[in-house]
């Protein structure tokens, strides 16, 4: 990298900021995801992104080798995150509607507040997925959540609450697309229909309404009339 000057390589420290090796590439690491969500991966600039960082562009090289290299970092900790926030729901205590109500929940919530995140998804479908493709951190990562769905489900149906067809693979899609439409489509519908939905008590009707909706389509129809 010997197009970057001295003084670049000197600002790695600004304002007091001591270099801290984790603390160094998480700033990197948030910087990038806004930048790559707002303009995507073709759009985004290296210089762009070290100017709003606390470090240099010879650190962001240094910790993630190229764009690619950062914009597939981004996209593995943008996973991480929302997969380490299911594994917070501590599931194993509730019963099975329970656990199934709460990972809805978690899922339209964590959509809702990290729009980064749907965008960045919505830009690796873009690239076919093939910078998800790669990473083998992504996988073991979103194996989790199924395997937290096939508990769920083995669980219910055990219980005579649950239909015997029920799929976890499925119920996953039918949970991220209810969640993820009302992130990724927010701009568009609410231009054409009106922002009614996006409103705190439209989103906290939609979010009650994605809980019935996977729950009727989980239970058997004598569950759904019986107490739980």
């Amino acid at each position: 990298m010997s197009d970057v000057s001295l003084d670049e390589e000197r600002g790695a420290i600004r304002g007091g900021w001591k270099q801290n090796p984790a603390a160094v590439q998480s700033n990197i690491l948030a910087v990038a995801m806004s930048e790559f969500a707002d303009r995507g991966l073709s759009g985004a600039r290296m210089d762009e992104i070290a100017a709003k960082t606390r470090t240099s562009k010879r650190m962001i090289y240094y910790y993630f080798g190229d764009k690619e290299g950062l914009y597939l970092r981004v996209l593995e900790e943008a996973y991480r995150k929302v997969r380490e926030g299911e594994q917070k729901l501590d599931l194993e205590h509730l019963s099975p509607v329970e656990a199934l109500t709460r990972v809805v929940e978690f899922t339209f919530d964590h959509h809702s507040k990290n729009p980064d995140f749907i965008r960045i998804v919505m830009i690796e479908n873009i690239h076919h997925g093939a910078y998800l493709e790669q990473s083998d951190v992504i996988r073991t990562l979103n194996a989790g959540a199924i395997e937290k769905l096939e508990t769920i489900c083995r669980r219910g149906k055990e219980a005579g609450l649950f239909r015997d067809d029920v799929e976890p693979l499925e119920l996953h899609w039918q949970i991220s697309a209810l969640s993820f439409f009302n992130v990724s489509n927010r701009a568009t519908f609410s231009r054409i229909f009106g922002d009614r939905l996006y409103r705190p008590k439209g989103q906290e009707t939609l979010r009650r309404h994605a809980v019935e909706l996977i729950l009727n389509f989980a239970l058997l129809s004598q569950a759904r009339h019986s107490p739980l």
